[in-house]
């Protein structure tokens, strides 16, 4: 179903990678067009601040990625999570490092496979040895077995290890207890299997997810592509302008 545009009665929170930028063969090649970041910007003022990233990258790689922007955000699904000037982080899991040491030598022995570290998590990114993702999967099962309080993700071409309690449902359900997020209607735009908790999140909260692209899912709305949500994104702002003017 195509979504309506959005009013003063929502709020946004948008993915990342394959939402706003396209997914390069590297994370550190990604990057946000500026025309993205003018509509991006737009549609915070507009919404007075009710917008913000829910990504699986650190906030720090979100800031960089998005500059000059500085918006509310939840980093590596949740695990980091800024409102305002605060910064929350949930505790680094215990035996990351061994299972960080494990998934290096793994990444050595396999051409292609990029181990990608983050304070929180772990990434495996396979995007150049795609007939590898058993391979990779198994790996790193193997090496986060024996440690508590973990869970396994698969993306696109990607599979990571991150805690339990870093999901981006959580980080949505977080933000909408906070101003300005609090007593609006919640919209979750992402395009990956590591955003559904964040769509079924949006939904329950009376909401609306938004997939970006195609595939299976819980969202009760979708766009084709990244030029789509952008012109989408450009609409809204526009609309809510007008709805403004005396």
């Amino acid at each position: 179903m195509q979504p309506p545009l959005l009013s003063k009665r929502h709020c946004l929170f948008l993915d990342l990678d394959g939402t706003l930028a396209e997914i390069a063969a590297r994370p550190e090649l990604a990057r946000v067009e500026e025309e993205m970041k003018r509509e991006v910007a737009r549609l915070h003022g507009a919404l007075e601040g009710a917008l913000a990233i829910v990504s699986g990258r650190p906030i720090s790689q979100i800031d960089a990625m998005l500059a000059p922007l500085h918006l509310p955000a939840a980093g590596v699904h949740g695990a980091e999570r800024r409102a305002g000037d605060a910064t929350e982080m949930l505790p680094v899991p215990e035996g990351l490092s061994d299972i960080e040491r494990a998934l290096q030598r793994f990444a050595d022995a396999h051409e292609g496979v990029l181990l990608e570290k983050k304070a929180h998590a772990l990434c495996l990114h396979f995007r150049a040895r795609p007939e590898l993702e058993s391979i990779v999967h198994n790996a790193m099962q193997e090496a986060a077995a024996p440690h508590a309080g973990l869970t396994l993700m698969k993306g696109k071409m990607v599979m990571e290890v991150k805690p339990q309690a870093a999901t981006k449902g959580a980080a949505v359900h977080a933000f909408m207890t906070l101003e300005p997020f609090a007593g609006r209607v919640p919209v979750f735009a992402g395009d990956d299997v590591t955003d559904e908790d964040g769509f079924q999140a949006a939904q329950e909260l009376g909401g609306a997810g938004l997939k970006i692209g195609s595939g299976r899912t819980a969202a009760a709305w979708r766009l084709a592509d990244i030029a789509a949500l952008r012109r989408w994104l450009a609409q809204s702002a526009d609309g809510l302008k007008k709805a403004e003017a005396p």
